[in-house]
């Protein structure tokens, strides 16, 4: 691009983990088989886990308060948004994939992505970060889970070969920050939504909702107690 004749300098970046990317794409080669294949379907199946782990708390949440609720309808909104922000700056920093940058590192174990689909941040580290950090905010427990497989995941993304591990740690980062700030700044509007929504007359209103947590019937409350005489 240029102004008035004069060249602007584009984003580059420069980075040392080049040799700690071929001791880990080496290292990969010399793992048994069953742990390479294993590694190249979780470097994408686990998008999947993580998006089950969702649906599984929005359904459990739907008998939770409004503010849990809230919550767990945010995380993957949250996530989602962790995603475009990663592609934002793949855009702004048009980075080579190192299965093409690096000599001498060992082949690929999967495809290397084509020319223009940049490589800082990884988007695949970027959804798992946002995905750990935002179910942990639905429920703590969840921690036990997720942070293991978000870490084996952007560590998935080098073993195959087509990330470095700065682009990976740098998504880790991107997705848990994006994912505090949009649950914490969109909770409570969420949150007074649920409950309009939890009191509509619209039946899938009240579904996708659920009925909030379980009412003591008032025959249990008020009974009177039977004492002996």
């Amino acid at each position: 691009m240029t102004v008035s004749g004069t060249r602007l300098p584009s984003v580059s970046m420069t980075f040392t983990d080049y040799e700690l990317y071929r001791d880990i794409t080496d290292f990969a080669r010399d793992t048994p088989g069953w742990v390479r294949g294993t590694m190249e379907l979780w470097t994408e199946a686990g998008l999947l886990v993580f998006g089950a782990l969702f649906v599984l708390v929005w359904w459990r949440a739907r008998r939770g308060d409004s503010r849990a609720f809230a919550i767990a309808v945010l995380a993957p909104l949250a996530t989602a948004l962790a995603y475009v922000c990663s592609e934002l700056l793949k855009s702004g920093f048009t980075e080579e994939r190192p299965c093409r940058a690096v000599s001498g590192a060992a082949a690929s174990l999967v495809e290397c992505p084509a020319t223009g689909d940049w490589s800082f941040p990884s988007n695949h580290a970027t959804i798992a970060g946002a995905s750990a950090v935002a179910l942990l905010l639905v429920r703590r427990a969840l921690v036990l889970l997720t942070a293991p497989l978000a870490l084996l995941m952007a560590f998935s993304r080098v073993f195959v070969g087509v990330h470095y591990p700065h682009d990976v740690a740098a998504g880790l980062l991107l997705g848990a920050v994006v994912a505090v700030v949009a649950v914490r700044l969109g909770t409570g509007a969420v949150t007074r939504l649920a409950g309009t929504m939890r009191g509509s007359d619209a039946a899938v209103a009240r579904w996708l909702t659920g009925p909030g947590p379980a009412a003591v019937a008032p025959a249990a409350r008020f009974a009177p107690s039977h004492r002996r005489r």
